[in-house]
């Protein structure tokens, strides 16, 4: 009998060595196919034909997918990627629909937030910055994981070390969502959903679980759980094909 072949479609977070963390994460040492998803080369249909689906990182969504028109805020990208901000918003539709496991990374959390109805504080400030936001290297700190939630049920500890690279945060919650963990100052650092049955998997993390290999924190529940809890839902979600 054939290995079941999992497959994962992965958004492009930008650049192609951020992209290979995301890949390298994922496969571990299991039979995984990974597949770049992007507006430029992805049929929003096959996205149905996908066992899970990670929303990456990258830069901010623009300001009008959470119904404001402040774009010259401070540490504001240069250029917004309005065309992908469409595309993973489609994405993640679309995997609600076939109910496709979800985990989404950071941009891609604050994006299920603003899809289900929530909005951004679009920069944090100078204080928060010097602790989250990412300047020449991830940052590190510790996180505050609430009781009785499917982050704390993954990870089986009430308090852990992430690394940060951010400088935006989910200010009002989407409709539907929980929020499952907080760093010191308060900052939103996962949603999940807050009723979750008869729903597909979702988890939403701040962090970036893909490159903390980085700092020699692989092994942490932070990521190694939640990428074993991830394929373990994809698995149990009766997609996957020989």
């Amino acid at each position: 009998m054939n290995e079941p072949i999992i497959k994962i479609g992965v958004t492009y977070t930008g650049t192609d060595e951020k992209h290979s963390n995301y890949v390298r994460w994922l496969k571990g040492n299991e039979h995984i196919e990974i597949t770049t998803l992007s507006p430029l080369h992805t049929d929003l249909e096959s996205i149905k034909d996908f066992d899970g689906i990670l929303l990456s990182g990258g830069v901010d969504m623009h300001p009008k997918f959470y119904n404001s028109t402040v774009t010259d805020y401070p540490n504001a990208p240069q250029h917004f990627h309005e065309k992908r901000d469409e595309f993973e918003i489609a994405v993640f539709q679309k995997a609600q629909q076939n109910n496709i496991p979800v985990l989404a990374v950071c941009r891609g959390m604050q994006m299920v937030n603003c899809i289900l109805g929530g909005n951004l504080t679009q920069d944090i400030g100078p204080e928060a910055n010097g602790i989250h936001k990412f300047e020449n290297h991830d940052k590190g700190h510790g996180i505050n994981i609430v009781p009785a939630t499917l982050l704390n049920e993954i990870t089986g500890v009430d308090r852990t070390m992430t690394n940060s690279a951010h400088h935006q945060c989910i200010n009002n919650l989407g409709e539907g969502l929980l929020v499952n963990c907080q760093s010191d100052d308060g900052i939103v650092e996962g949603i999940e959903w807050e009723h979750k049955e008869n729903k597909p998997f979702f988890l939403g993390i701040q962090w970036h679980p893909e490159r903390m290999y980085k700092f020699h924190l692989n092994e942490l529940p932070a990521t190694k759980n939640i990428r074993d809890r991830f394929i373990k839902e994809i698995k149990i979600s009766g997609k996957v094909t020989s």
